[in-house]
């Protein structure tokens, strides 16, 4: 009762106190901040040197990104409304991976504390992010994709200085674990969570990571990645660590060093391009509350209060497109369609070049045309129209083209060869995105490019949260026993149970 209490005021409790909003922008994040303007460039700043560092120690090429590719960071005033927004208890911060572009939230930035902090967080989930965006046709063992989160997670600055390689102190427990999880276990590709605590597998993978970076041992990590990926057996790959037997008491001397090595990056080594800082408009400033809860998703009971709390900011302002673009996401979500159209017409008007309406804008009429069993292909081509109109715009934003695909499967069409191929390079610019690359790898199969299609439901399947009864095992299980026919079997089937589970949650 207690906590149903604490959460329902979480949610009416107003998590924008004041009027002066800013957005701090750079190549790769944006930072929405009611605080000082400085501050916020200082911070939007140490991100940017974060991620032009991961590119430069792992020699990763900053190729072009869209503009609404990059990370939505919303810093909110504490880190009772980062819970409540997560709808759980105890975390910190909490990061979202998604073709529509990965979103943050972590309290302000003078809020972390010591241990597992908000930004500690942040920078995890972001290097996950970099790793899969980086080599996303290489599957990792779990081990190395909480490592090389772990190891980058840490960073710190002191005296303008990047410090990368830090002891997570808050794994400390788990990295000296060694009875739980022997090195023979460990490497391999899932070394079944059931059994193994997130402490030891984050602290052992750690451990193994750093001490592979810093202790001369890259070759080696290589070699075993490359054997995992070129199919050869676990007892193959993990050849490339032997003797394996003596791993384990090598890792624990290297972890008990008086003084662990580090990478200490000098600013003047990367070059992170203009930070810019804007104050947000009175509208888009209105806004902010009810667009923190949009970005992180709502449910049902959720989505009418966001949309009370939408429309109360925009009605001062129809002129604003942001304002308006805010309340055609909210009425969306409140299951309001032809309101959805109305706000997405009213900030097209004010912006003919605003995607996000344009999407909203298609999105409400194709939930109009599903519900009417719509069949006439003329108005199934105006639908598209808008997903069309919006791709043409921004070429390397995944959502149109995702969007564009899914408006076949709802009309009951199979998707078109462009819709199909639309897919495929929404997988290719987001492929961090679980649920594209899930179908993404369906398209592969139904093409018939079955090594493809491996590549992306193995990355699925061993992923760092996946679990033994992930559908992409079975997946996998199919297609190695059955074939291809067997395999999309199975992916529709699990396509099939998770629309029956998905209820109230929110979909984009």
């Amino acid at each position: 009762m207690i906590r149903t209490l604490v959460s329902a005021l979480l949610l009416l409790a107003p998590a924008v106190a004041h009027a002066d909003w800013y957005e701090g922008s750079s190549k790769h994040f944006l930072v929405y901040a009611n605080e000082d303007p400085e501050k916020l460039r200082a911070y939007t700043k140490r991100l940017e040197r974060f991620d032009q560092s991961l590119r430069f120690l792992t020699g990763t090429p900053d190729a072009p990104l869209s503009p609404r590719m990059r990370v939505r960071i919303f810093l909110t005033a504490s880190s009772a409304d980062v819970q409540a927004l997560a709808h759980q208890s105890d975390v910190a911060g909490f990061y979202n991976a998604q073709a529509r572009g990965p979103v943050a939230f972590v309290p302000g930035s003078d809020q972390a504390d010591t241990t597992l902090d908000s930004q500690t967080i942040l920078q995890h989930e972001y290097s996950h992010s970099f790793m899969y965006s980086s080599w996303p046709s290489v599957v990792f063992p779990k081990w190395f994709s909480e490592g090389f989160a772990e190891f980058f997670g840490t960073a710190f600055y002191r005296d303008g200085t990047l410090i990368i390689g830090k002891a997570p102190e808050y794994r400390s427990f788990g990295i000296g674990r060694v009875a739980a999880v022997p090195a023979e276990r460990l490497l391999r590709l899932d070394p079944g969570d059931k059994e193994l605590d997130t402490q030891t597998l984050y602290g052992r993978g750690w451990l193994l990571t750093h001490y592979a970076f810093l202790g001369g041992h890259v070759k080696e990590l290589l070699q075993y990645i490359a054997a995992i990926n070129a199919g050869k057996s676990v007892d193959e790959a993990n050849q490339a660590f032997a003797p394996i037997d003596r791993l384990d008491g090598k890792l624990n001397a290297w972890g008990m060093r008086s003084a662990l090595p580090t990478i200490r990056i000098e600013e003047n080594k990367v070059q992170i391009g203009e930070i810019g800082i804007r104050k947000l408009t009175p509208g888009e400033a209105a806004s902010m509350k009810a667009r923190f809860w949009s970005e992180a998703g709502v449910d049902e009971k959720r989505a009418r209060t966001v949309v009370a709390w939408a429309r109360a900011a925009a009605a001062a302002y129809p002129n604003d497109a942001a304002a308006q673009d805010e309340l055609a996401e909210a009425e969306y979500d409140a299951k309001d369609y032809d309101a959805a159209e109305a706000a997405a017409d009213r900030a097209l008007a004010a912006d003919p070049a605003s995607i996000h309406a344009m999407l909203y804008k298609g999105m409400a009429q194709m939930e109009r045309a599903k519900a009417a069993k719509v069949t006439d292909p003329g108005q199934w081509r105006t639908i598209r129209s808008w997903f069309i109109k919006a791709n043409r715009l921004d070429t390397e934003y995944p959502e149109p083209l995702i969007l564009y695909y899914h408006s076949f499967l709802v009309e009951g069409q199979k998707p078109s060869d462009a819709a199909q191929n639309g897919m495929l390079k929404a997988y290719l610019l987001a492929p961090y995105d679980d649920d594209v690359r899930a179908e993404a790898g369906a398209v592969l199969l139904r093409q018939g490019n079955v090594p493809a299609a491996r590549v992306a439901f193995e990355r699925i399947a061993f992923g760092p949260h996946a679990g033994a009864d992930t559908p992409a095992r079975a997946i996998l299980e199919a297609l190695d026993k059955q074939g291809a026919e067997a395999a999309i079997k199975v992916y529709e089937a699990a396509e099939e149970k998770a629309k029956q589970h998905e209820g109230d949650k929110k979909s984009h």
